[in-house]
């Protein structure tokens, strides 16, 4: 995930650093009020592992994105005495089904239907401090700690019934929510052993978990939690809430980017029947009875803002180099050298190089922007659709001089959000129309506002350069890349000599997290630049890349795709066919995707006509919700590998709405085939991002199998291809 990221401010706000990854670790925030009242009796579980990240199989292991769980003692789980376990997490739902994957993980080790689960997700009042949901984390990260809670659960349970049964326990089992003495039939249900017990115990630094061969929920399909709510529409999301006495609002936006407030007219909106107007330096907004009244009242409002000149999209990329930042960047900085550059240069019979660029694109989600403000005795409660509960607490308390006590956010689920949502500012503006109102304030961003207002994904530049032996053995690598990011910027191919480098840069626009981060772009110019080291050599493709790749998962994915595709046995059936594979390694997962598609000699229109897949994330733990992520990944990097682009100029957004900006359509969809590679052996990684980042590559180089155009720019055909 991105570290130290920086985001222009929003209008009105204090000025300050949003740190859109993770804020320190050690602000852990303990649960507190309603979650520890274990009224009833029952079990809470603390949790005081030190390593999040330690392998599935046991409490210790590998650590998972450099995390690491703080000290303080924070319940995760409890029993009731109904029977129902409700489970915490600050991890929300952004449409990419954790609660279903979280609820697997639960029921696995405490041998509970799936269905006895309830799970509370990103509310800052109940569950214990999480940096956010992003970065294909919850799976490796959230997934064994809240099996380990089970886990210490289930041992528990099974002293408690030893102890009421005044025998040893060793050879009871907990078995469909109740333990179970298989020499005396003797049965107790959980909700019997806890009743009237107000118990806490910390898990254990070292609890054994069941290992993935003997896995009886997870690794198995499980049903969408609340599926029939989401596709029947009785599911409501941030946008779908009403509170009593709740008003609209409207903010007043700039003509530009960094435009200032000038003078403003707001006689004829303070007219209106029940609109506030609220005025507060460049902060200016309304709060009215119904969402048309606050349109009307927004549209009164008669502004004068001054701007200053500002880049367009035409010098965008010379702007990026010319640019470069002294400071770390929205992604830090990466400096990574191996061997010599020089002795890999002169052992080189060939060389190549060449510069790629990925422009800006939007994460358009299907919910912009909502939220719902309350304030209530000098406390501030709000409803938002984000991905970072605790991090826009935090936004909300300083902006408003809080103590993060007197905040709650909950999040009842984001529709939609791929890296979009980690920022508060709908929440901030709700609330500052609120407090002023001194009635609830319900506030939607409109389209047009979530293009323009919004982060984008980094446009980049990127400056490869290979050198290679007269075999095809890559003896050097160089790798700059400007802006966009440093994800996945290091090779997975093994080469002695390497200088890779992320060069932040000074951005024209607000740029932030993205579904993938810059892995996406740096896949493409990589696998893109691996295809043509290898028309180079006159080798295949594939060929070329086994050569030059000793990592053996990576090359089983390679061939996993090969194998279904028919990669071997292609044969181009008509004029405009291209065939194209590409990979590689990504948050402890590992991809290869192949592409067939046909370029149109006379339009120069591109389809994609095939895409296979194959992903190795580890022990897999829903198959059906993988193979969904893998389609749905795949669907939306069509946009990007093709067409979607944001056209900006002079501190304007041009195509800032659906009928201008292209995003995937049905009738673009291709067959999709998917290779799940289940590693039971490996512990189970992330599955929302990694599989995205070969599909651009494959595309181009199906591009140019087909036409013989290497195009070196994302989007590659917005308007088609000159063949």
């Amino acid at each position: 995930m991105n570290r130290d990221a920086r985001v222009s401010s929003f209008p009105g706000a204090e000025p300050e650093r949003y740190e859109l990854a993770s804020p320190p670790t050690h602000r852990f925030q303990p649960c507190r009020r309603e979650f520890l009242k274990l009224a009833g009796g029952g079990i809470a579980v603390a949790c005081v592992l030190k390593d999040l990240g330690a392998a599935q199989e046991s409490g210790g292991g590998r650590r998972g994105f450099g995390e690491t769980l703080p000290q303080e003692v924070s319940a995760w789980l409890h029993i009731g005495e109904d029977g129902v376990v409700t489970v915490y997490t600050g991890k929300v739902e952004v449409g990419q089904n954790t609660r279903t994957a979280l609820t697997q993980a639960v029921a696995e080790e405490l041998r509970v239907p799936p269905d006895s689960i309830r799970m509370i997700m990103g509310d800052t009042d109940l569950t214990p401090f999480d940096m956010g949901t992003f970065g294909s984390r919850s799976t490796p990260v959230m997934s064994p700690q809240l099996r380990r809670a089970a886990a210490a659960t289930r041992e528990m349970l099974i002293d408690l019934a030893a102890d009421n049964w005044k025998i040893k326990r060793a050879g009871l089992v907990a078995i469909e929510g109740k333990i179970t003495d298989p020499l005396t039939r003797r049965t107790a249900a959980y909700a019997e052993l806890v009743k009237g017990q107000k118990l806490a115990k910390a898990i254990p630094a070292e609890i054994p978990l069941t290992p993935a061969s003997e896995w009886k929920v997870m690794g198995k399909p499980q049903p969408k939690v609340e599926g029939r709510d989401f596709v029947t529409g009785r599911h409501r999301y941030v946008s779908d809430l009403k509170v009593p006495g709740m008003l609209y609002g409207k903010v007043l936006r700039p003509n530009a980017f960094g435009a200032t407030l000038v003078s403003l007219d707001a006689s004829e909106a303070k007219g209106m029947p029940g609109v506030t107007v609220v005025e507060d330096g460049d902060f200016v907004g309304v709060a009215a009875p119904t969402p048309e009244a606050a349109t009307s009242a927004l549209a009164a409002l008669r502004a004068e803002w001054k701007s200053s000149p500002q880049p367009s999209g035409r010098e965008l990329f010379d702007d990026l180099k010319r640019n470069t930042a002294e400071e770390a960047g929205w992604e830090g900085r990466a400096d990574h050298a191996v061997g010599s550059m020089d002795k890999g240069r002169a052992e080189a019979k060939h060389k190549l190089q060449a510069t790629y660029t990925v422009a800006y694109i939007a994460h358009a989600p299907l919910e912009p922007r909502a939220a719902v403000a309350e304030w209530k005795d000098g406390k501030l409660a709000v409803w938002i659709s984000t991905q970072r509960p605790f991090g826009v607490r935090t936004e909300l308390a300083q902006v408003f001089r809080l103590p993060e006590d007197q905040v709650r956010v909950q999040v009842p689920d984001a529709g939609g959000a791929y890296g979009g949502k980690h920022t508060g500012e709908a929440a901030v503006e709700a609330a500052r129309l609120a407090r002023a109102a001194g009635r609830p304030v319900k506030l939607q961003w409109t389209r047009e506002e979530e293009f323009a207002w919004a982060y984008f994904r980094p446009a980049g530049v990127i400056d490869v350069g290979g050198w290679l032996r007269e075999d095809g053995t890559i003896t050097a690598w160089e790798f700059h890349n400007y802006n966009s990011g440093a994800s996945a910027i290091g090779t997975p191919y093994d080469i002695p000599n390497q200088h890779i480098q992320f060069h932040p840069a000074r951005s024209p626009l607000r740029q932030g997290s993205y579904r993938a981060l810059a892995a996406t772009a740096n896949h493409f110019a990589r696998e893109s630049h691996m295809d043509d080291l290898a028309q180079l050599m006159k080798m295949d493709p594939l060929e070329f890349r086994l050569k030059n790749l000793k990592d053996a998962r990576l090359r089983a994915v390679f061939e996993a795709a090969a194998q279904k595709f028919g990669w071997a046995g292609r044969r181009k059936s008509s004029k405009g066919q291209g065939f194209g594979i590409a990979g590689g390694i990504e948050k402890g997962g590992c991809v290869a995707s192949c592409a067939e598609v046909s370029v149109d000699g006379g339009t120069g229109s591109v389809r994609i006509v095939r895409v296979v897949t194959a992903f190795d994330c580890g022990a897999v733990v829903n198959p059906e919700q993988l193979r969904n992520q893998i389609e749905g990944a795949n669907v939306m990097g069509i946009g990007g590998a093709l067409f979607e682009a944001i056209e900006f100029d002079n501190g304007c957004i041009l195509n800032g709405r659906f009928s201008r900006y292209r995003l995937p359509r049905f009738s673009d969809v291709p067959s999709i085939e998917v290779v799940l590679v289940d590693r039971k052996d490996q512990t189970s990684a992330g599955a929302g991002e990694t599989p995205m980042v070969g599909l651009a590559p494959a595309v181009g180089n199906a591009i140019f199998d087909a036409s013989g155009a290497r195009l070196r720019s994302l989007p590659m055909a917005p308007k088609g291809i000159k063949v």
